[in-house]
C-alpha cells in the first residue's frame, strides 16, 4: 500500500503506543503471542557477546529488559493481560501510559543497527555524573541540557563561578550523589 507522507505522519499519530512489563527473559515470547493476537508490537534488541569457557557468542537481547512496547491497547486490556509472561500495562492512574510517538520513532531509529546500539542508565538533567572516558575522564559534575547536546557543569564553589563544556553523554556515570535540586548546591566535607 503506498502512502504520501502527509498520511504516514497521520496513520504514526493515530497509533498510540504504551508499555509491557514482562517475566524475566518472555519479551519475545509475549511479542509473538501479542503479534499472533493481532497486536503491533515493537521490541527493540540490541547485540552483545556473550563468553563462556569454550565459546564466544554473539546474540540478541531486549534493549530495556523485561519490557516491550504494544500499539493501541486501551480497548483490549484483557486479551493483553491474559497474554502469558505479562506481568502488568505500564500505567499512570489505572490507565495505560502512552509513550510519544516521537520518543518510539527514536528508538526505532538508533536500533535500526543493533550492533551499535546499547542500554545506558537512565541520566536526566541535573544529574551528579562523572566522566568514565576521553581526555576529561575522572571529572565530576553536574549534567546538563542546553539545546540539542548535554553539557558537565564544573563548579568553582569558593568562587561562585562554573564552567560548562559540552560532552557525550555515553561517557559519563551517574554518581551516589543524587540529583540535585535547582538551587541546591553541592557540598564536600
Amino acid at each position: 500500500m503506498h502512502t504520501q507522507e502527509g498520511d504516514w505522519n497521520e496513520v504514526e499519530k493515530s497509533v498510540q503506543w504504551s508499555a509491557l512489563h514482562t517475566h524475566y527473559q518472555h519479551e519475545r515470547k509475549v511479542e509473538a503471542q501479542l503479534s499472533a493476537k493481532g497486536f503491533e508490537t515493537f521490541l527493540p534488541t540490541y547485540e552483545s557477546i556473550r563468553r563462556w569457557k569454550d565459546r564466544t557468542k554473539r546474540i540478541s537481547e531486549a534493549l530495556f529488559p523485561g519490557y516491550l512496547f504494544v500499539a493501541d491497547v486501551s480497548e483490549r486490556r484483557l486479551q493483553v493481560m491474559t497474554t502469558p509472561g505479562v506481568c502488568a500495562i505500564v500505567c499512570v492512574a489505572g490507565t495505560p501510559a502512552t509513550i510519544p510517538g516521537h520518543e518510539i520513532e527514536a528508538i526505532r531509529r538508533c536500533g535500526s543497527d543493533p550492533a551499535k546500539v546499547a542500554p545506558h542508565p537512565y541520566l536526566r538533567e541535573g544529574d551528579s555524573v562523572q566522566v568514565q572516558s576521553g581526555p576529561l575522564a575522572g571529572v565530576a559534575g553536574i549534567l546538563v541540557r542546553m539545546k540539542d547536546s548535554f553539557r558537565l557543569v564544573v563548579s568553582v564553589e569558593i568562587l561562585g563561578r562554573a564552567a560548562a563544556v559540552e560532552i557525550d553523554a555515553s561517557c559519563v556515570r551517574k554518581t551516589n550523589w543524587g540529583r540535585l535540586q535547582p538551587g541546591a548546591s553541592v557540598a564536600h566535607g
